[in-house]
């Protein structure tokens, strides 16, 4: 296992906001997080990716230290810099020589679609772009845990579709370990090889759910009676999990 959650909680200011909440992430897999406002989804994120630590229960990180990424739904790229830059940073505050950081984040940024995009400035790149060079970033030093807080929620239905499909693609590529946190239940069914749908806050597992079929999908996935059906019962488990009340 890449990184795990056995029996976490997280608390603030006397409120429990997640937990006690168990999660494993193997190399090769996504596992789609879905859930209610306010389950805990992006705190267990924080947790694995050791922004914060438990109030109690424990995590367990095989990934050490720039062997991490997050992507967030804001890209939060640097403005002052150009694409090419902000993928670079990375490597650069890792020791890495500028030349030889700006030559991989090239190719990173080729791998994204990027490639006639690389000296241009954050303004100018418009939100697909902006979140294909966070994306880019993340993936420059080929992590081992990778990290993604509803990455499209502020994009439109076909850029989301195309960035799902990058994505995809990327981690097949790469296989590392990643946790996909999302409101969007198809878009979890597609993206994912597992889906762990959460109990309304303070969340916790209310069922889990694999995915049949290889990460690279066809053309055509969505309309196939296998996503369909998937897609209805993650829908079933979260309506489920709403009616529950936490003990």
């Amino acid at each position: 296992m890449i990184a795990t959650l056995h029996g976490a909680v997280a608390d603030y200011g006397g409120r429990r906001a997640l937990g006690p909440f168990d999660l494993a992430l193997s190399g090769g897999e996504i596992v789609a997080l879905v859930g209610p406002s306010g389950c805990g989804k992006s705190t267990a994120l924080r947790l694995l990716a050791g922004l914060e630590k438990p109030t109690a229960g424990s995590v367990t990180r095989q990934a050490g230290r720039g062997e991490t990424a997050l992507v967030f739904q804001s890209p939060t790229l640097a403005p002052w810099l150009s694409a090419l830059d902000n993928v670079a940073l990375p490597l650069v505050l890792a020791g890495q020589a500028q030349a030889q950081a700006r030559q991989t984040a090239a190719l990173a940024l080729k791998r994204v679609g990027l490639n006639a995009a690389m000296d241009k400035s954050p303004a100018q790149l418009s939100g697909g772009m902006a979140m294909r060079a966070s994306l880019a970033r993340a993936l420059v030093a080929d992590p081992r845990l990778l990290l993604l807080d509803e990455p499209f929620a502020a994009l439109d239905e076909i850029t989301r579709r195309q960035l799902a499909d990058d994505v995809l693609a990327l981690v097949a590529d790469l296989k590392p370990a990643v946790l996909f946190v999302t409101h969007n239940v198809e878009e979890a069914v597609y993206m994912a090889s597992r889906v762990v749908v959460m109990t309304p806050g303070p969340g916790r597992q209310a069922g889990e759910l694999a995915i049949e079929g290889a990460l690279s999908r066809p053309a055509g996935f969505r309309t196939t009676p296998g996503f369909r059906a998937a897609a209805e019962t993650v829908s079933a488990m979260l309506a489920q999990a709403m009616e529950a009340v936490p003990a």
